[in-house]
């Protein structure tokens, strides 16, 4: 074996791990940090704020007395409030000695002797901060995006091999093939007119420039142009790149996207050969589309063969800068449109509507952190955001050991006016966590073996 040979493959292993690494953390911290700001907010005493778990590589602490650190396993992390451990739950009859032997102020800044509405903002708050996190992110990049200016002007051009293009950098395109554009951001009006255009090499554009109307040529709206590579895919498998074109498919010559996903869907899993133009060179590539389970707009999954390409327009829209409502509304609107995705994913795997391998675990995750990675830094960030609001959902679901799990419990005690009783309290933890294990070890499975 050439031991050099592995050189390119630890690198790739060290950057994916370090993308999981970082995209974890910085949710683990927000997460812990809306624990531990609620929980200040509320009287309640934060002993111990850790990123990480197992022995202490850095740690100080601050002037209320909370020890801040960073831990050798940067897999998670936690904040230990005073009268935490085993004390709440009765399982250490020392320190339940200890707590009851405590002043009413004492045992006020303790997370068991706080009141039941600063205990359950305490806990609600990690999950809250995780949506909330996913939100500004969303609005952030929304807000840098912009607004696709209207009436639809030509930002950028991407090069395209042998075609006619006549369109330039700053024209305002008013027609194409004779019928006048509808708003670009008018979703089904947009789609309603894209799918009259007759699908031929080259359009018929009416465009305004230079406060002339004039009629030119130019390529097809929607290319075979890769823009994005999906991660864990079958084109990402292979190398295919962003600014990729797919030329040919089994040696039929295609010019547009529509026919692209005609050859894959009709492909039934068989390997396709693609000759693919990039930067000048042209390159052949051999691939097997895989099922994929997709969510609809009206609810629910239909499954296809795909090869895991987003493409685009043959042009780049100019922008005009967003509002910041706009954008903060738009962040809102992205992190609803992921809950209702994974809550309507969860539902169908759980029915069998769609294949379990739908779902990842954590070697899916920290792939698709370094494939993210690899894609720039707003890939990234994006992704982050995506995990955050997901992290905030499991972390709401009804299973003792998390979050929910604690709401439903203060829900319980908030009707009946005292708490379960503490051998409950065992049995049902002992449950959460199993079922917790049981979950990464198929997920773990998924990643395996899907």
């Amino acid at each position: 074996m050439d031991v050099f040979s592995l050189i390119p493959q630890f690198g790739n292993l060290l950057y994916t791990i370090g993308a999981f690494v970082i995209a974890l953390s910085a949710i683990v911290a927000v997460h812990e940090y809306g624990h531990y700001i609620v929980g200040r907010w509320s009287g309640i005493h934060a002993e111990v704020f850790s990123i990480g778990f197992g022995p202490v590589l850095w740690s100080r602490v601050d002037k209320r007395g909370t020890r801040w650190q960073f831990a050798a396993l940067p897999f998670g992390g936690y904040v230990k409030f005073l009268g935490d451990a085993n004390a709440a739950s009765g399982k250490d009859e020392t320190a339940m000695s200890e707590i009851r032997e405590q002043s009413p102020e004492e045992l006020r800044r303790t997370m068991h002797g706080a009141p039941l509405w600063a205990r359950s903002a305490t806990v609600a708050a990690g999950p809250v901060f995780n949506f909330v996190m996913s939100i500004l992110v969303f609005g952030l990049i929304f807000l840098s995006q912009g607004v696709t200016k209207s009436p639809l002007t030509v930002g950028k051009l991407y090069p395209l091999p042998g075609t006619v293009q006549e369109l330039r950098e700053g024209d305002e395109i008013l027609a194409i093939e004779g019928q006048p554009l509808p708003a670009f951001d008018e979703g089904e009006s947009w789609t309603d007119f894209t799918d009259t255009l007759p699908v031929k090499p080259v359009l018929d554009y009416t465009v305004l420039r230079d406060d002339q109307t004039l009629d030119v040529v130019g390529p097809w709206l929607y290319p075979p142009l890769i823009q994005q590579v999906a991660p864990r895919s079958a084109a990402m498998d292979i190398d295919l790149q962003a600014g990729d074109v797919i030329y040919a498919v089994d040696d039929d010559p295609i010019y547009a996207f529509e026919q692209l996903k005609e050859h894959v869907e009709r492909s039934d899993g068989k390997v396709l050969l693609l000759d693919v133009w990039r930067d000048g060179a042209e390159l052949e590539f051999a691939l097997a589309p895989r099922r994929t389970d997709e969510p609809q707009e009206e609810g629910g999954f239909v499954t296809h063969w795909r090869i895991g390409i987003v493409g685009g327009m043959m042009l780049e829209p100019e922008r005009e800068p967003a509002g910041l409502i706009t954008s903060l509304s738009g962040g809102v609107q992205q992190t609803l449109r992921i809950i209702d995705g994974s809550l309507s994913g969860l539902w169908h795997m759980i029915t069998g509507a769609i294949s379990t391998c739908n779902m990842s675990g954590p070697i899916g995750i920290a792939e698709t952190s370094g494939a993210m990675a690899s894609q720039g830094a707003q890939s990234f960030i994006f992704f982050i955001a995506v995990l955050s609001t997901a992290v905030g959902l499991l972390n709401l679901f009804p299973i003792p050991a998390l979050d929910g799990g604690h709401l439903v419990f203060y829900a319980y005690e908030a009707v009946a006016g005292k708490p379960p009783s503490d051998g409950a309290l065992r049995v049902l933890m002992g449950v959460g966590v199993s079922l917790i294990l049981g979950l990464m070890v198929f997920s773990v499975t998924n990643d395996l073996f899907c």
